[in-house]
């Protein structure tokens, strides 16, 4: 049995069972007490948390993905290094790897091809704007949801951009789809991400990746030398737009692929609006996929049977001579093969005469039918240009305005109104020696330019000539994006953690590490918590029936149940005494949700009854009255409790039950010994004697 299964760590986390093993640690599903939810839970494997380049390697994932906050990527939850386990506290998906879904639909259409692509790459885009590269991008990777919608999981290769990411070890990630450079152990950036997603629309539109060997080395040094069948190849079904997109991604040289995930979207949006689309890219083929020359090869089906009966190249023209029963001439043979050979020369150029003849025809047809459409189209464009500036698009010019000179100004409250023809929109805010704090340093568009009513004008707000001794600003209240943005164009590097509040609504920050006024530099790491929400504690609810008022009342406290309304009802149960709670015993409950206690006012006086009471009795007969108890079913709703004679329907008395009694009081006449019927709601209960005296 495994060694976690069962065991509870940091007094919070209850490891369940086995969800999946990795190279470097082994995943499992467990249950947080704290927050009362199932969570994955990631522990590094003993083997490695002995070895502290692995430990520095595992967390460097945690700290990654604790900086990551989209709906197409696995979200991180908390990161823990102890004695008995380091590990890592992750949402729990429910759903399949995408390489379980593709081997179990096969080769997949294109539109899911796209769709599961696009969230791939907007995960991705989400990643590289905080400076993160995966790394290792395979369909194992990417978890696909009951509803559709994917998540990039496992950043456990993940490395942070910066100036020096040259890898000196051994390329990591998966070799089906790593890219060239992790393959030679270079350089990696986003565009190697770019890469390994395409691959991954390659394997979903075929059914197979583009490489594939009898070794990892094999499989690694076709990535390298490249020359990847088109995937159209493989499935003729293909768009062409989108078999554009991906081997563009998968271009061989750098440069030649996306620039990033953005432009890549781009492009599949483009795609998505309108599938018939075609890219003008240009590809250069490798070696291994240039076409063959004509000349070193057989041309048509006759000179590949010449050529496998003989074993030698052929031209037509020996094949000519084949067909017809003649024989090759040799030079040896005298005048007469020289005849025949100067008759065959003569055909040839004949031939040849006869088809520079045609082919100077269709050129001219050719040049003729660009003319007119050159002209057609000239004609079209003149039109278009007369109808723009003459017609009714020209009225748009009635919306252009020009742009106002906002470097120096103010940027305040009400500043947007002064300005209503634009969309005022603010980039992070910088440190300027120049202008002081509150004036705009830089806009776009240019002062001056003109532009279509209502564009966006985007400013750039100055905070000030940057300190000396930074100290760290109050963002307590702040919503997490504003902080985010704000702490890393100050020059620190942000990192968000969430924490329940009762306090702070979701996504406001709680407090930050270091705290409000402490002094920074430039580079530091801040932790920013979020608030998600308030804690939802829940406990299980006890049974106080038949308990006394003022003992239930301490005993909820005591529990924590803050919102209990006590009412008191009328009943034959002792003054005081619980008869009814509104949540059934040892349900689990959250402790702020209401519950309702019903308590007796205590037993009254017997009276006559009347036609407002809820008793009824029958006509008075001849004999005793007296008040009997009846013992009934204990129920959660109310129900009508009749008495009758035994064996008949006639009801004696009548009277209703309130919840949770047990027992109920009825008035009845009557002469020694005689036995009655009890119905609940008409329902046969049993049969009692009564005694009267």
């Amino acid at each position: 049995m495994d060694q976690y299964i069962g065991r509870l760590l940091d007094n919070r986390y209850e490891i369940l069972e086995v969800i999946g093993t990795g190279g470097m640690a082994v995943v499992y599903k467990a249950r947080c007490h704290r927050l009362n939810r199932l969570v994955a839970i990631k522990i590094l494997k003993d083997e490695f948390a002995r070895d502290e380049e692995f430990r520095r390697r595992f967390h460097a994932e945690g700290e990654a993905v604790a900086m990551l906050s989209h709906p197409n990527i696995v979200q991180v939850y908390d990161v823990s290094t102890s004695e008995s386990a380091n590990y890592i506290v992750m949402e729990l998906i429910d759903g399949i790897s995408l390489k379980q879904y593709m081997e179990k639909k096969g080769v997949l259409n294109w539109k899911e091809t796209l769709h599961f692509s696009m969230q791939i790459a907007k995960g991705l885009e989400h990643a590289h704007s905080r400076g993160i590269v995966h790394r290792d991008i395979k369909p194992h990777n990417v978890m696909v949801l009951k509803n559709g919608s994917v998540k990039v999981m496992d950043f456990g290769i993940a490395r942070v951009m910066n100036k020096s990411n040259t890898l000196t070890k051994e390329a990591l990630g998966s070799v089906h789809y790593i890219s060239p450079e992790q393959a030679k152990g270079g350089h990696t950036d986003n565009r190697s991400d770019i890469y390994s997603l395409s691959v991954v629309m390659y394997e979903m539109m075929t059914g197979r990746p583009p490489y594939d060997g009898e070794s990892a080395v094999a499989v690694a040094i076709q990535h390298i030398n490249g020359g990847a069948p088109m995937p159209s190849t493989l499935n003729p079904n293909i768009p062409g737009g989108l078999e554009q997109i991906i081997m563009k991604g998968m271009a061989l040289e750098v440069r030649d692929r996306y620039a990033s995930a953005t432009e890549m979207l781009q492009d599949m949006e483009e795609f998505r609006k309108n599938p018939a689309i075609l890219f003008q890219y240009r590809f250069l083929r490798d070696d291994s996929t240039q076409a063959i020359p004509l000349n070193a090869q057989p041309r048509t089906t006759a000179e590949k049977k010449v050529q496998a009966k003989n074993g030698t190249r052929v031209t037509t023209d020996s094949i000519r001579l084949h067909q017809s029963g003649q024989t090759a001439p040799k030079r040896t043979t005298g005048v007469v093969v020289n005849v025949e050979n100067q008759s065959i020369r003569r055909a040839q150029q004949r031939r040849k005469a006869e088809e520079r003849k045609k082919e100077e025809e269709r050129s001219r047809v050719a040049t003729t039918a660009i003319v007119i459409c050159s002209a057609v189209a000239v004609i079209a464009i003149v039109v278009f240009l007369v109808a723009l500036f003459n017609g009714a698009l020209l009225n748009k010019e009635k919306d252009v305005v020009d742009v106002p000179y906002l470097e120096g100004e103010t940027y305040g409250a009400g500043f947007a109104e002064k300005y209503a023809d634009f969309n005022i929109r603010t980039l992070p805010q910088e440190y300027s020696d120049s202008y002081p704090a509150g004036q705009i340093i830089r806009q776009q568009p240019a002062g001056g330019e003109r532009v279509q009513r209502g564009s966006d004008l985007w400013i750039t707000v100055s905070m000030g000539p940057e300190p000396a001794t930074k100290k760290m600003d109050n963002l307590v209240g702040a919503t997490g994006d504003d902080a985010y943005n704000l702490l890393e164009n100050q020059g620190f590097v942000p990192l968000t953690k969430k924490e329940p509040s009762d306090v702070y609504e979701a996504g406001v920050v709680i407090r930050t590490d270091p705290i409000a006024g402490a002094e920074v530099t430039e580079g530091q790491t801040v932790y920013i918590y979020i608030s998600s929400g308030p804690d939802v504690v829940m406990e299980p609810m006890p049974n106080v029936v038949g308990m006394e008022l003022d003992r239930v009342k301490e005993l909820m406290i005591q529990m924590g149940f803050t919102n209990v309304r006590y009412e008191e009802v009328e009943s034959q149960k002792p003054q005081n005494e619980v008869i009814y709670q509104s949540v059934a015993k040892d349900t689990k409950t959250d402790v702020n949700s209401e519950i309702i206690i019903h308590y007796s006012q205590g037993p009254k006086e017997t009276t006559a009854p009347t036609e407002n009471t809820e008793e009824t009795t029958a006509p008075a007969t001849e004999g005793t009255e007296i008040t009997i108890s009846f013992k009934v079913p204990e129920r959660d709703v109310e129900y009508r409790l009749e008495v009758c004679p035994k064996g008949s329907k006639e009801v004696l008395a009548s009277k209703l039950v309130p919840p949770g009694v047990a027992s109920t009081y009825v008035n009845l006449t009557g002469t020694g010994t005689q036995s009655f019927d009890l119905y609940a709601d008409g329902e046969y209960i049993r049969t009692e004697s009564v005694e009267f005296s």
